[in-house]
């Protein structure tokens, strides 16, 4: 006789995840479950609900990067495991990271010898190194005031209104002030002169962007240092530069090799960049580089023992992965100088034609400059019926994610568009987005101005005379709509720079 048994509801092993009980219940979202479930049901049901994100390819809002061969996949997926900050039992990470370093330095012409190692950390991105490069000015500058015996109260920086946000969070997490040169339309980063003239004894550094994050520019730091130089003469300061080369470290000496912005300038002390942006890495990699070892104080550095040998370590947090690291030594060597340059032309071509295909619709003026971050900023020549950021809603449709936002004051009355062009980002896309454009503005053209609508749509609430003094409850999409009008006005006041 032959025994049969039917499948219990708990007996998963012959149910597909969609058969289960599983996806009949909600998953808590703010307390642990009590009982467990199977591990094929875990990750159908975390994946179903990743679907709902943007697709990172056709973000075009982020500079960081979307895309890498599968071969680095591998090392990286083979690295998850390993804790960077183990040095002693992991000195071959800790070789490629050293590797990284000095290959950045050189890049940046620092003045090094044939055999001399360079100062500098990979960090979890160019938020942190910006943190440590402070630091180190702070430091300096205080123990360079107690030697003169002069307070240490007020150390300020300098920057333009155009930084990014993590320079406001140093600033305010370390009790700095922060003195910023304002924008003006037509002229959105640092004018260097204006800079110059806000430094005083107090100033532990004033800081240049090496591509502006609203507009891709680069600052001109050759200016600055020669201006700041002067000061210095006149006054017997010391009073050094930092760049913040974050978008743009990766790009000037492959497509403006002349510039001089880097370690060429004599007051240029320390540089940080990020490795996932135009290094070419996924997220979570940024490097701070010093001229020498004298722009980092020796007691901002620490030494441990206990995971083995000593170990000095200068970084805001203690532990994090090796992946990022690998994968930045797997570019520097994969690509070389020739592979880095290829892509950055590629990617300033792709730039070029997502703007002659702009300026051909004849409804955009372009804000960003050609030489620069390969991006596209544009504002629309006529915002009065319908605005920018009707157009970046009206993008999302067709999948593509491109911010609009207005510029820091004295500019803030401008508002721009903003494609960053990476490597991952083909002409075949560049000429579509340009159609997916078109095709908005052709919507958009038939919809009526947002003030008509809006005047409408009360007139036939109210029922009466538009010039009556009726008051009527507003509807819950009206509602809707002011709340989100009004925290976009919130955030837009405040610092809406983009992602480091």
């Amino acid at each position: 006789m032959v025994l049969s048994k039917t499948a219990s509801e708990s007996d998963v092993s012959v149910h597909s995840t969609f058969a289960s009980r599983y996806v009949r219940s909600s998953l808590p979202r703010f307390k642990m479950q009590e009982n467990s479930i199977p591990k094929e049901a875990a990750y159908q049901i975390i994946n179903d609900e990743l679907m709902l994100d943007g697709n990172p390819r056709l973000n075009l809002a982020s500079f960081v990067t979307t895309w890498m061969e599968p071969e680095c996949d591998k090392l990286m997926m083979a690295a998850i495991n390993k804790n960077y900050v183990d040095m002693d039992e992991y000195p071959v990470t800790t070789e490629l990271q050293n590797r990284c370093v000095n290959m950045i330095a050189h890049l940046f012409n620092a003045p090094l010898g044939e055999s001399e190692t360079a100062i500098g950390v990979g960090t979890v991105g160019s938020s942190e190194a910006i943190m440590l490069a402070g630091l180190a000015f702070k430091r300096r500058w205080q123990n360079k005031r107690r030697a003169e015996g002069k307070p240490i109260d007020k150390p300020n920086i300098v920057t333009g209104a155009n930084v990014q946000v993590c320079w406001e969070k140093f600033a305010r997490y370390f009790e700095v002030e922060l003195k910023e040169v304002k924008l003006r339309e037509g002229y959105y980063v640092m004018d260097p002169a204006k800079a110059v003239e806000m430094v005083d004894e107090n100033t532990i550094c004033v800081a240049a962007i090496l591509g502006s994050t609203l507009n891709g520019e680069f600052e001109d730091v050759k200016l600055l240092n020669d201006l700041l130089e002067e000061k210095n003469k006149e006054t017997g300061w010391d009073t050094p530069i930092h760049v913040d080369a974050a978008s743009g470290g990766f790009i000037a000496p492959f497509l403006y090799p002349e510039l001089e912005w880097d370690f060429r300038l004599p007051l240029v002390k320390s540089i940080n960049v990020s490795g996932h942006k135009y290094g070419l890495v996924y997220a979570g990699i940024g490097w701070v580089i010093w001229r020498s070892k004298e722009d980092l104080p020796e007691e901002l550095i620490f030494h441990i023992n206990y995971l083995g040998a000593d170990q000095p370590t200068f970084t805001l947090n203690f532990s994090k992965g090796s992946s990022q690291v690998i994968a930045q030594y797997y570019q520097l060597i994969r690509l070389g100088f020739e592979g880095y340059r290829n892509i950055m032309e590629n990617c300033r071509e792709n730039a070029m034609v997502l703007k002659e295909g702009l300026e051909e619709t004849g409804r955009f003026n372009i804000v960003s400059k050609d030489d620069g971050v390969p991006l596209v900023a544009f504002s629309l020549k006529d915002n009065t019926r319908h605005d920018e950021f009707e157009v970046s809603d009206y993008l999302r449709r067709f999948g593509w994610i491109v911010p609009a936002y207005t510029m820091p004051p004295d500019a803030q009355h401008v508002t721009v568009l903003r494609v960053v062009i990476r490597e991952d980002f083909s002409r075949t896309l560049a000429e579509r987005l340009v159609l997916d454009i078109q095709k908005v503005l052709h919507e958009l053209d038939a919809l009526p101005s947002k003030l008509t609508a809006n005047f409408s749509v009360k007139c036939e609430l109210k029922k009466a005379d538009c010039n009556g003094a009726v008051v009527v409850k507003k509807t819950a999409l009206e509602t809707q709509r002011e709340i989100t009008t009004a925290w976009k006005k919130f955030v837009m006041q405040r610092k809406t720079n983009g992602v480091c």
